[in-house]
């Protein structure tokens, strides 16, 4: 461990962040890393999904060939065929049962060791089995799996060696089954954690005392020891919920500490003025403010004329006005004398900002140039890919405080950008980037800009205090007058094939009315890595859709591809040839995700829509339908009726909530690192927590983490407790880079 991070860890602390290499070995410590851990403390923390007793059964008919399983079930026969060859070897084969469907199980070893074997096996004995479903003759089975196996009362019988099962993973008849790999079986798991746990003997707790007695807790290290060796099912899941308050109040203390520093932290006073820039901009505005943008607009600008910092997320539905809000908060900040940064995360969205608000600003957007208006500012923009006589144009103008208004990406957080008066930071589509890569632009020494950050993801309440705990949260729910609906249809290509072709029919139709079309692929071409699994067909590719419909389907209309490794200017040039029509059709990638503005696209396919997310699906189709036009989204899958891939496709196309479909999006995927850089899922402080199902303790964990700060805001544990916290999440972002 680093000497900076330990000379601030008590002992508990240390010993939980302990890297596991000096606990297990290098070799051991490397192979727990396909899991997401590396300290004591997270294997302490990775607990077993389930536990069996030796008197249970499994239900056999279930298994799916490439699942890794742990099934409990009745050795029905048992018999050995010797092999061909060099070496006594034999074929051991046993028959499992659950009292209705069979299973196979096959071992193969020198004569000696399948006689073993066989003494372990006698018909009718009862045993839990672990390992990696396989297939013969298109039957599920299972080859050399690690078993153990029990009498009738549930103890263990024969010898338990150390590959098949130490004995003191087994207490009182309850086994744990972890969440394993090949190289990292469940029983090799429960040994390490047992190791782990002598090792690190009594601690004391993380929690005061009143907080453990207050939600009625168990002591950490006793919690530990019960949920790795269960005495009963009760008690495993008392410890259980013990590690699921701690991650909830280490979370819950984190963010009310950001909160209680935001408080104390002074921010450049941006009132209102009658008369400057904001001013011009609404009264030349085309049009009117929906009431719920008024609103949030007189919050964010009371909030702006204060010398706190404001931290607010304004989370809105696709489309509803949430960068209009942004740009006037801009100029409000303007109007003061600061600068205002917008923070995109593609150089795509970036790129459409940029546009959009120089159309909108117009003359006020050309800066201090002869014959631009009084109040005029300048807008600069700044991407990782932008020449070097363009990038030192723009850091120039930046520096020297001539454009007011600046909009980039992760180029902005590289450290060697320098502000003339930053007074307001927007960050857009808020789950591309964490609260440390956030801080980059706010953590500066003296005066810290004002914050707004931007999700056209929307949020249930319980995700809001864990993720932005340390924001206060607006929602815009009210569309924009005059928007299109959106019909949003399932082509279901398995059952019915030629229904595509009905959609290609179907786009060249909206094309030949001067329409505009999207088609969005999971994959650029062949050599992407392909979303698909080992059991699906492989997915569409915007290299051979493009040369798919240019030669069949849609021959003789204007089309074009747009992805990530085109160069910045032939991209840009791709969307500039879209937007302004000369481009009917546009095959792309989820690049246009977020933030591209087409109001004359009215339609759009989406090939192997289960590739995609919840979420991504709900974005996408925000990209149709901005205008008057009615637009038409095809959910294109081979996804079968009744699967959980094929649920949440439907529940796209049934609804355009996406209040409704964030709480499906979130059921189905890991939470990510909300405090950290990763918004991936799986790098994460929240091992346990679901924030869906766990939505109580979240909200008593915030009462106590504030209770605990107003309390004692000193206390050594509280104060580990962050910084232990932090540095997961600036572990995170340096993962990152």
């Amino acid at each position: 461990m680093d000497d900076v991070v330990s000379a601030w860890l008590t002992r508990a602390q240390r010993e939980l962040h302990r890297p596991l290499a000096e606990v297990l070995g290098a070799r051991t410590a490397k192979a727990f890393s396909t899991l997401h851990i590396s300290t004591a403390g997270e294997l302490l923390n990775h607990v077993p999904r389930r536990y069996l007793t030796g008197t249970e059964t499994t239900d056999l008919s279930r298994l799916v060939p490439g699942d890794e399983v742990a099934l409990v079930a009745d050795v029905a026969s048992v018999s050995s065929y010797p092999i061909n060859g060099p070496g006594r070897r034999e074929r051991l084969e046993l028959t499992l049962t659950d009292g209705r469907s069979q299973l196979p199980v096959t071992f193969f070893g020198k004569d000696w060791l399948v006689g073993y074997w066989r003494k372990q096996f006698t018909t009718s004995s009862h045993g839990i089995f672990v390992g990696k479903v396989g297939s013969f003759h298109d039957r599920p089975q299972l080859t050399h799996p690690d078993f153990v196996m029990f009498d009738a009362d549930g103890r263990i019988t024969g010898k338990a060696d150390k590959k098949t099962m130490a004995t003191q993973v087994m207490r009182h008849g309850l086994v744990g089954l972890y969440p394993a790999t090949s190289k990292l079986p469940t029983w090799t798991i429960a040994e390490c954690a047992t190791l782990v746990l002598a090792q690190a003997g009594a601690q004391d707790d993380t929690l005061p005392d009143w907080l453990r007695e207050q939600a009625d807790l168990p002591p950490l290290w006793d919690a530990f020891e019960e949920v790795h060796h269960p005495h009963d099912p009760a008690s495993a899941a008392r410890a259980r919920e013990r590690l699921i308050w701690e991650e909830a109040i280490a979370t819950q203390v984190t963010m009310a500490a950001r909160r209680r520093r935001a408080a104390g932290r002074s921010a450049p006073a941006c009132p209102p003025r009658p008369d400057g820039i904001l001013a011009d901009f609404d009264a030349t505005m085309p049009f009117t403010l929906t009431g719920g943008q008024q609103q949030v607009g007189r919050t964010i600008s009371a909030e702006l004329s204060g010398s706190t910092p404001m931290q607010r997320l304004l989370q809105g539905e696709v489309g509803s006005g949430k960068t209009l809000v942004a740009l006037r908060a801009m100029l409000q900040v303007v109007d003061s004398g600061h600068q205002a940064v917008l923070l995109a995360p593609t150089e795509v969205l970036a790129q459409q900002h940029h546009a959009t608000i120089r159309g909108l600003l117009g003359e006020l957007g050309a800066g201090r140039v002869l014959g631009a208006p009084e109040h005029a500012t300048g807008i600069a923009l700044l991407t990782g890919s932008m020449n070097a006589a363009s990038r030192r144009d723009a850091t120039t103008r930046i520096a020297d405080g001539s454009a007011g208004i600046i909009i980039g990406t992760h180029a902005l957080l590289t450290g060697k950008v320098d502000f003339a008066d930053l007074g307001l930071v927007v960050v857009d589509e808020q789950h591309r980037f964490g609260v440390e890569q956030r801080g980059v632009l706010t953590s500066t020494p003296d005066q810290h800009p004002h914050e707004l950050v931007l999700t056209a993801t929307p949020i249930p309440r319980s995700v809001a205090m864990t993720v932005f705990g340390d924001l206060q949260v607006s929602s815009l729910r009210e569309l924009p007058a005059g928007r299109a609906d959106v019909q949003t249809t399932v082509v279901d290509v398995g059952s019915h094939p030629a229904w595509l072709s009905r959609a290609w029919q179907r786009a060249r139709e909206e094309v030949a009315a001067g329409h505009q079309v999207f088609i969005v692929c999971p994959r650029i071409d062949a050599h992407e890595p392909d979303p698909a699994s080992s059991d699906q067909r492989p997915s569409a590719t915007v290299e051979e859709v493009c040369e798919m419909l240019a030669g069949g389907p849609l021959r003789g209309l204007p089309l074009e591809a747009l992805h990530s490794r085109l160069d910045p200017d032939r991209k840009q040039a791709v969307m500039d040839r879209f937007v302004a029509g000369q481009t009917q059709v546009l095959v792309s990638t989820t690049v246009i995700e977020v933030g591209v503005d087409i109001p004359n696209a009215t339609m759009m396919v989406i090939m192997d829509a289960d590739r995609f997310g919840v979420s991504q699906l709900h974005q996408l189709r925000g990209r149709i339908g901005r205008g008057q036009l009615p637009g038409l989204c095809l959910l294109v899958t081979d996804a079968q009726p009744g699967t959980t891939t094929r649920e949440r496709i439907d529940a796209v196309a049934a609804t355009r909530d996406g209040f409704q479909l964030a709480e499906l999006d979130l059921a189905q995927r890991h939470e990510g690192n909300i405090l950290g850089a990763s918004q991936a899922g799986r790098s994460s402080p929240l091992r346990l927590v679901k924030v869906l199902e766990h939505a109580e303790i979240i909200t008593a964990a915030r009462e106590l983490a504030d209770a605990w700060i107003a309390r004692d805001p000193e206390d050594p544990r509280l104060l580990d407790m962050v910084a232990a916290t932090e540095q997961l999440a600036e572990g995170d972002l340096m993962e990152q880079g």
